[in-house]
């Protein structure tokens, strides 16, 4: 099934904004489709008896997300931008609760990559990459905006401008930069 339109997307949000509840059920098969897809996406390969469920995660996020009434979306963008930022959470809390129940110890080594998916099996990169995210956070949060909308939320780098309100080729510097910088971070982590 493809992607909805964005401005079909956009419309539903805003109308929900205003408190629309018909735009909420219309819009409710649309994004938890396009949720869905980015549950799947990271948690490909994810071994079905261990680990935290697309489907689950998925629900979570969009209950979270429905329970944000009083949000004033601006578009697909920014619902997709704080559904990044939801997932982003309950995995890293998902793979912290793993980690410290399963591992009590260090987490292992991991390397940060384009095509690195979340859930590959390897809850523990999970919290090395947030780790990293969160220190690039204090250093430059726009990048690590970037980082988050593109690897948590599955965003092109169009809707990531969008969002961002910031130029594409800006975003492409800032993931750039932004790769290089996590990867020390890692490097490091891992070192310990």
């Amino acid at each position: 099934m493809s992607t909805p339109p964005s401005a079909e997307v956009t419309e539903l949000l805003l109308a929900w904004s205003r408190g629309d509840e018909q735009a909420l059920e219309t819009l409710a098969p649309l994004v938890y489709r396009e949720l869905h897809r980015l549950a799947n996406r990271y948690m490909a390969g994810e071994r079905q008896a261990r680990t935290l469920q697309a489907s689950a995660l998925v629900n979570e996020a969009y209950l979270k997300l429905v329970d944000l009434r009083q949000m004033h979306w601006k578009n697909r963008a920014h619902f997709f931008a704080m559904s990044a930022k939801l997932m982003r959470r309950i995995l890293v809390d998902y793979a912290r609760r793993r980690h410290y129940l399963k591992r009590g110890g260090r987490a292992q080594q991991v390397t940060f990559h384009d095509e690195l998916l979340v859930g590959r099996g390897q809850t523990d990169e999970v919290i090395v990459i947030d780790d990293a995210l969160k220190a690039l956070e204090t250093v430059d949060q726009r990048k690590a905006r970037v980082v988050e909308l593109r690897f948590f939320g599955g965003l092109s780098n169009e809707e990531i401008a969008e969002s961002l309100n910031i130029s594409t080729d800006t975003v492409m510097r800032d993931w750039k930069m932004a790769k290089v910088w996590l990867q020390r971070e890692i490097t490091k982590a891992n070192a310990r």
